[in-house]
């Protein structure tokens, strides 16, 4: 993160450990997915969670809803390339069963495993077993008698209440491994559950649009219930619960993470114009391929793709690579810095060529190699921009025309 960044100062949460991973405190906050397979087809579940691992997730849920799930659990967790965290509605043998094949975490939803003894038989199993437990409070499953209490319906104060009544089961066990959700599919209700949970309590929170829908809804959705309450200094590990591969899940909490300064880059943070009457490429097109170009290169780099040499260095000068079009060519461009010119048909293919070169050699040894070309691309991006500002101006959108016929209207 640059070190002049705005920041979002975290609410202090307690720390637990889910395996290997530390969520609450001052560690980094995590990112959550869950598989789509049957737990009980170890191998197929496997093979999602790796997909999962290498598209940003720290910790995977499964579902363990029945024997054969939790056997499948047995042969998942040795072989996990990260934390495992074992999802139980209904039956409270199948988290006995779950903590017996080693799983790292529990979820356990309250409205539905509603028998205290139960509950506590779990949280004592998972004591013993130094596990962590997610209490998954969901406002489409609340208790009965919380929804009767807050007039037949859903509310921020019946969530917060469902929780701390988990909570009060777990502390006559003596149990305080917990994290915390309040997820609903309402936005400002989700919002408003958390931002009272976490005046209640200091145990780290999971924040989710539960069953936010697929995208390009899903994502709108989820993001801004997420990101509300990120920016507040509230969450410790999310999730983007999308009718959709739950890789994309991976991949946008990581990048909302990244775009938020709260993890380190890890993949490029691609940049680029909506396009103007200047542009004179297909700005879309060009985005697109350099999108598709960089989606598997873990390269923690910022990429700009731009229509045109007029404004599109300045907007782009804090990238660390970037790309303006102008007169059927491609100007290069280094931490604002123009180093070279290439033929339009070779910019995406350019762009990551030199991102590769940047990754791997740092930004003064890529200035260094343009040394003998820069000046000319420095002449040839002028040129162009002349160009272009001759033929369409300053103003390409003509809004200081449109402002003055407004002024004249008005008199």
């Amino acid at each position: 993160m640059d070190a002049g960044a705005v920041t979002f100062p975290r609410k202090k949460t307690r720390q637990i450990m889910v395996g290997n991973v530390p969520v609450g405190g001052d560690a980094p906050i995590t990112v959550q997915s869950m598989t789509i397979t049957k737990t009980a087809d170890h191998e197929a579940t496997l093979q999602q969670i790796y997909a999962l691992a290498a598209a940003g997730a720290d910790i995977v849920r499964c579902t363990c809803n029945e024997p054969a799930a939790a056997e499948g659990l047995a042969r998942i967790v040795p072989r996990s390339p990260v934390p495992i965290v074992a999802d139980i509605h209904h039956q409270y043998r199948r988290a006995l069963e779950a903590l017996e094949a080693g799983v790292h975490c529990l979820r356990l939803n309250p409205g539905n495993i509603r028998k205290p003894e139960h509950i506590k038989a779990v949280a004592a199993e998972a004591k013993d077993r130094n596990v962590p437990i997610r209490i998954g409070v969901n406002g489409g499953s609340l208790h009965p008698d919380l929804y009767k209490k807050y007039g037949d319906r859903v509310t921020p104060e019946a969530m917060v209440e469902s929780a701390l009544q988990e909570i009060a089961y777990f502390e006559e066990v003596d149990f305080d491994l917990i994290k915390i959700s309040v997820k609903a599919s309402n936005v400002p209700l989700m919002i408003e559950a958390y931002r009272q949970l976490s005046e209640q309590v200091d145990y780290p929170l999971h924040l989710g649009v539960t069953e936010a829908g697929p995208p390009p809804g899903g994502i709108v959705k989820a993001t801004a219930g997420i990101a509300t309450l990120l920016a507040e200094g509230i969450g410790d590990t999310i999730r983007y619960s999308l009718t959709s591969d739950p890789v994309d899940e991976a991949r946008l909490g990581r990048q909302l993470l990244e775009n938020f300064g709260l993890r380190d880059r890890k993949n490029v943070d691609l940049i680029a114009c909506p396009s103007c009457g200047r542009a004179e490429i297909d700005v879309f097109k060009v985005a697109q391929d350099a999108q598709d170009a960089f989606a598997d290169k873990k390269l923690p780099l910022q990429v700009a793709v731009m229509g045109c040499v007029v404004n599109g260095p300045g907007e782009a000068r804090d990238a660390d690579i970037g790309i303006a079009a102008g007169n059927k060519r491609g100007h290069l461009f280094v931490k604002g810095t123009n180093v070279a010119v290439v033929p339009e048909a070779e910019m995406v293919p350019t762009l990551v060529e030199w991102a590769e070169f940047i990754n791997e050699h740092g930004i003064d040894a890529a200035m260094k190699r343009a040394e003998e070309s820069a000046p000319a691309a420095r002449r040839a991006a002028e040129e162009d921009r002349n160009r272009n500002l001759n033929e369409l101006g300053e103003d390409v959108n003509d809004s200081e025309q449109k402002v003055e016929l407004m002024r004249k209207q008005r008199d």
